[in-house]
């Protein structure tokens, strides 16, 4: 029988040249990548911390790689903190990213446990510059209570100096706050939102001083 002689097959150099140069090309692009940096950070939602506090706390502050950062590590890092209840981090771009923030703000501070309350009841030793409720509020009334305040504007919250539990006949969820400016007012749970327009209501009274009873009639009894 004749021998079957296989045919050497030649490799083509020209051919292995361009798979180098193709993973070279991959390679170079890589790093490239790697090396490229977040330059553009935009934060939205805070009040508590600064800007910079929050990159710093997210770990930006050295404007890291943008491939080996993950958004969920940035999540991560900050929902670590008390005071940070929920974040988003969107990447429109590779060097940008965008972090939201719902903040687990401080309300106030509850004399009978001598701590203070965040919106998601956590109480914490730390001290703000937050109202003062100065008595104990019933438990069925305090979970209400807290609720009606974290939905109060917090420009507001930070301009009250004292609340009371001031129930009565009529209702037993009346408070009764004093604030910072010598203005004192009484409001009801199912009214405590109302309390957002409290500078427009004292601008029409000439900046005068006195009782703002907003639980019952909306009016104003000047201080003689």
């Amino acid at each position: 029988m004749a021998r079957k002689v296989r045919k050497k097959r030649k490799i083509k150099v020209k051919n292995v040249l361009l798979v180098l140069l193709f993973f070279i090309i991959i390679l170079l692009g890589l790093a490239f990548l790697t090396d490229v940096k977040i330059n553009n950070i935009v934060i939205k939602g805070n009040t508590f911390y600064s800007d910079w506090e929050i990159i710093e706390k997210a770990g930006l502050d050295d404007y890291p790689s943008s491939l080996k950062t993950l958004s969920r590590s940035i999540e991560k890092r900050l929902e670590e903190d008390d005071y940070i209840k929920n974040v988003d981090v969107e990447r429109p771009s590779l060097t940008k990213v965008v972090i939201e923030i719902e903040e687990n703000l401080p309300l106030f501070y509850y004399l009978p446990a001598q701590k203070t309350i965040l919106a998601d009841e956590k109480e914490v030793s730390d001290n703000f510059p937050v109202p003062t409720v100065i008595n104990y509020v019933p438990d069925k009334i305090y979970t209400k209570f807290l609720k009606a305040i974290s939905s109060v504007n917090y420009d507001i919250v930070k301009r009250i100096s004292e609340i009371r539990y001031d129930p009565n006949e009529v209702d037993e969820g009346r408070f009764f706050l004093t604030m910072n400016d010598g203005n004192q007012v009484y409001l009801t749970l199912n009214k405590f939102t109302k309390i957002d327009n409290y500078l427009d209501i004292i601008k029409e009274f000439d900046n005068k001083k006195g009782i703002l009873y907003l639980d019952s009639g909306e009016y104003f009894e000047v201080k003689s």
